[in-house]
């Protein structure tokens, strides 16, 4: 069984693990980020002052054994109704949110309640949170402006320089662990600044990677992201990782696919391009598959093609766990 973890949040790790839980080789861990500060997780962040859990309910839909009903009520949404004069009440909250927070209540804490659910939905693997405190992530631009809260980061339209937190975060020892015994760590896909980089920069998941023997791989994004990462190269990408956790990278993954013309100018209308090399030299290496579906005019990573293109890079770099 070979012992992959997987560090990041939101709709990446989401869209990975839904490819990679189709290989019976595998023991999965997911790491998840736990700054969110938008929407219905956000909302409940502040009223009861939980660890976001918005990135969790998303991995948890993914690993699950099957796409049962339960599963895809855990992603329903309630629909927004606002009354004059009176409170949002359920509007715009998802289930799966109220339901964790329930459980979070009733149980006293995150990693008892995510082991509950985990069970009726049949999850493949271990989901843990990066910590189990009420965290709120910074950024500081190339200016010097900071920005504070992870759904406001995109949004101030600006060059970041780094992500950071003002409080000492603790790492849950669950995840220290669970990289310390890896074999492989998988980084990506997804925001490179608010899902993958809120996990590494936590002192204890940082030293974790940098002491462990496990390979680091990184998923890169195909496409720039709009406040996060405009006209960022394969190797902004990396040179971000690196610099917020102080280790290199074993490994590259970039899409071989060649995205449509038509495609490409659609994006370019909401100023986000292919994500390319600019041709410096780095440490790692890189590894092309074709990764992609164009389905709805949308280029996304498809799980069955990570999946594939995963085994085949644990055979170039010879794991074979135990």
């Amino acid at each position: 069984m070979i012992k992959v973890v997987v560090i990041g949040g939101g709709t990446g790790s989401a869209t990975m693990l839904r490819g990679l839980k189709t290989l019976d080789q595998l023991h999965l861990t997911s790491i998840v980020t736990v700054a969110d500060s938008g929407g219905s997780t956000g909302r409940i962040r502040d009223r009861y002052h939980l660890p976001a859990m918005g990135d969790i309910r998303n991995v948890m839909s993914a690993l699950g054994e099957s796409e049962s009903l339960l599963t895809s009520l855990m992603d329903y949404r309630f629909e927004d109704v606002r009354v004059p004069g009176e409170g949002r009440d359920v509007g715009g909250h998802n289930l799966g949110n109220l339901i964790l927070t329930a459980l979070i209540q009733k149980f006293g804490n995150m990693n008892t309640a995510i082991g509950e659910i985990s069970k009726i939905l049949k999850v493949k693997g271990d989901i843990i949170p990066s910590t189990t405190q009420t965290i709120q992530l910074y950024a500081q631009m190339i200016d010097g402006t900071i920005v504070m809260g992870e759904d406001n980061i995109p949004k101030d339209r600006n060059q970041i320089e780094k992500v950071f937190y003002t409080e000492q975060v603790e790492a849950t020892p669950k995840a220290v662990s669970a990289i310390r015994d890896a074999d492989v760590i998988v980084l990506g896909i997804g925001s490179l600044y608010t899902s993958i980089l809120p996990n590494i920069i936590i002192e204890g998941i940082k030293e974790a990677i940098q002491q462990a023997e496990a390979k680091v791989i990184y998923y890169c994004n195909v496409m720039t992201q709009l406040g996060e990462t405009d006209l960022y190269s394969i190797e902004d990408h990396v040179r971000a990782i690196e610099k917020h956790g102080n280790f290199e990278l074993d490994a590259v993954v970039i899409a071989s696919d060649v995205i449509p013309f038509e495609l490409r100018e659609i994006y370019k209308t909401e100023l986000s391009v292919p994500v390319k090399s600019d041709g410096t030299k780095q440490n790692f290496a890189k590894y092309r598959y074709p990764l992609l579906t164009f389905e709805n005019n949308q280029v996304r990573h498809d799980p069955l093609l990570i999946a594939r293109s995963f085994m085949h890079l644990l055979r170039q770099l010879q794991i074979t766990g135990d």
